[in-house]
């Protein structure tokens, strides 16, 4: 009937505040993709983050926890 609760996919790695809003590094557990979210009262927005070649930012150890 209840199903075993799953572990959250994503944690945060970075928080801190930015002018009216916040900005939020997150990891995705299962791939390692860091991705920038962005949050404001008119809105928020989630983009992964790029290294500086241009590749998206992944952390397998992240992965692995």
């Amino acid at each position: 009937m209840f199903s075993k609760k799953e572990p959250n996919r994503f944690a945060e790695k970075q928080m801190q505040h930015y002018q009216y809003g916040l900005i939020h590094i997150l990891i995705d557990r299962e791939t390692g993709v860091h991705y920038l979210h962005l949050w404001n009262p008119q809105g928020s927005s989630v983009t992964p983050l790029l290294d500086e070649q241009g590749n998206v930012m992944i952390d397998k150890s992240a992965a692995e926890e």
